[in-house]
């Protein structure tokens, strides 16, 4: 079993020696092929020219530099294109993982298609990093059904027809866990040690709840609806009909049979505004129907996952 570890890494020249040295000696004594990508997201301090350094000594280093700062989802995806191993680990490259606890993972992948890190004695800041993280554990967890404690620990191993069917936009890099599910993956967790950061600053703070909130509905909507769209705004957009066909109707009887004068009535405008909206939602939710089709027809890309094919058609 090969194995590939990706490691984007931005304005860390403090930290990449350490990290080269700590990989090594967590990797040497496997016995097993591997290699270390690391993914410069363009970085403006010393890191590139480190980088290279290392890797003109040592041939299990693959480095890979990105014309600018892309984002860790972006720089995650280009070391999974690159990569080449049976198993592929990523984790940070500020030093707060322990490349040590690399073999607890492999140990783990063996039964599971994904492990993912859970930095259970965190040393971050409580308020600005550990409290926003709580929060959106339990959020996405609860949300996307897939219950873990850390999807922000960046320490994680797949296998590699994991992130081969994978495709990451935005800022998704944390939620592969959830969307990886959607394929029927198993996953796994595995406590693992963390330390404070000792050089440079870290890059995220409390700013980026609101992205983080945003690709949760991003992700929850795709993986109940993107191949039914009308499913979604189909309920939404009949109920909003409904309740203003009730209301116009109510109106209606109101003026024809008491000849009450109902042009100035504010449920008036409450009926036509429901049965507009209620019209417009399900009109998206037919162009969503339309779009879905051309996706995936044109792209010939099936709406499944065949895991493993038994019998002539493995041939």
């Amino acid at each position: 079993m090969t194995l590939s570890v990706v490691i984007p890494v931005y304005n860390e020249e403090e930290n990449i020696r350490l990290l080269h040295d700590g990989l090594k000696r967590a990797l040497d004594p496997l016995q097993r092929e591997y290699e270390m990508i690391f993914v410069d997201d363009g970085s403006t301090d010393r890191t590139l020219p480190l980088l290279e350094e290392i890797q003109s000594g040592d041939k299990n280093v693959m480095v890979l530099s990105m014309r600018r700062n892309f984002g860790q989802t972006a720089a995650f995806a280009a070391g999974f294109d690159f990569a080449r191993g049976d198993v592929v680990v990523t984790m940070d490259g500020d030093l707060q993982n322990d490349p040590a606890d690399i073999p607890k993972l492999l140990e783990l992948i063996k039964d599971h298609d994904l492990v993912s890190g859970w930095r259970k004695k965190r040393k971050d800041p409580f308020f600005s990093r550990r409290l926003p993280s709580i929060i959106a554990n339990w959020l996405i967890s609860n949300v996307t059904g897939v219950k873990l404690h850390d999807y922000g620990c960046s320490l994680k191993a797949y296998k590699r027809e994991v992130i081969k069917n994978l495709k990451l936009y935005g800022e998704m890099h944390r939620f592969i866990p959830a969307v990886a599910s959607w394929y029927g993956v198993r996953v796994a967790e595995v406590e693992t040690v963390h330390y404070p950061r000792i050089h440079g600053k870290s890059k995220y703070g409390i700013s980026r709840t609101v992205k983080v909130v945003l690709d949760l509905i991003t992700v929850k909507f795709l993986q109940s609806f993107s191949t039914k769209p009308i499913q979604f705004f189909g309920p939404v957009g009949v109920a909003s009909g409904f309740l203003g066909f009730l209301i116009l109707l109510y109106l209606s009887v109101d003026k024809i049979l008491f000849h009450h004068d109902i042009g100035g009535r504010p449920l008036l405008l409450l009926g036509a505004l429901l049965v507009i909206v209620g019209i417009q939602l399900i009109g998206m939710g037919l162009l969503g129907e339309m779009l879905v089709r051309v996706y995936h027809e044109s792209q010939r890309k099936p709406i499944y996952v065949i895991k493993k094919i038994l019998g002539p058609e493995s041939k």
